[in-house]
């Protein structure tokens, strides 16, 4: 039976051998909801890039560009780090490519490319994540992006959702992380935006007016689709997923 493990922030990877395993790269606020998102809205591809300068310009090559620091949009991009980005129609996004960079989710990517698969997973996609990893039938590691290295609650509950709906199929007994965000989540399930209020996300967003953001980043199951790295970019998976069953 494959086990799932969970890495609390990127700081911790060098404590983890990716190789052999399935990363799934979360940052619920806002990076991996957003790019979910917008692949589903009919964006074609995604190139995150580390820094500012290298994503405006891939402008030039016709790629939209989306980039925050500290959760607000940086100067001189298309679009910022809100899923309604790509689905308010201010900006046409379908039959695009976008150039993305945020503070913390496209460096938890860059970081966990050793792994045999890199995907990206957030409550939107999350039966669609869980049905990919048990067609793939690998040790999987979830990587929560964190905020500048540091533990978030947000991305750790995924973890435990995640954890929640493996547990016939995955061993998440094995890891103190998994079992400690399985706990989280199952304190945290009956109302998750409610319990996320206390985070420290949450209140920057909040200081930020972005509330309509997290309540919209903790729905589940929107979207069956499975953002994967390949060809240094992501895009839809091309297996065919279900979601029938998945609950």
């Amino acid at each position: 039976m494959p086990s799932l493990d969970i890495c609390f922030s990127p700081e911790l990877l060098p404590l983890f051998d990716l190789r052999g395993r399935v990363a799934v790269i979360v940052d619920i606020l806002r990076a991996t909801s957003s790019m979910v998102t917008a692949l589903a809205a009919g964006v074609t591809h995604i190139v995150p890039c580390s820094e500012l300068a290298e994503c405006r310009a891939l402008a030039a090559q016709g790629y939209l560009t989306a980039a925050e620091r500290d959760g607000v949009q940086a100067e001189g991009v298309d679009l910022g780090n809100s899923p309604f980005g790509y689905l308010d129609g201010v900006v046409p996004v379908r039959g695009r490519g976008v150039a993305i960079t945020t503070t913390n989710g496209t460096r938890a990517l860059h970081l966990s490319l050793a792994a045999d698969a890199v995907v990206l997973g957030a409550f939107l996609n999350l039966a669609a994540v869980a049905s990919f990893l048990r067609r793939q039938n690998k040790d999987a590691v979830v990587v929560c992006a964190g905020w500048k290295g540091h533990f978030c609650l947000e991305d750790t509950l995924f973890g435990g959702a995640l954890a929640e709906r493996l547990q016939a199929d995955f061993d998440v007994t094995a890891s103190d992380a998994t079992l400690a965000a399985l706990d989280l989540w199952r304190t945290a399930q009956p109302d998750v935006a409610a319990y996320l209020l206390k985070s420290a996300h949450v209140r920057r967003l909040n200081h930020l007016e972005a509330h309509q953001d997290m309540a919209f980043c903790v729905q589940q199951d929107e979207y069956d689709i499975v953002p994967i790295w390949r060809d240094n970019q992501l895009t839809i998976n091309n297996e065919q997923l279900t979601m029938s069953n998945e609950q």
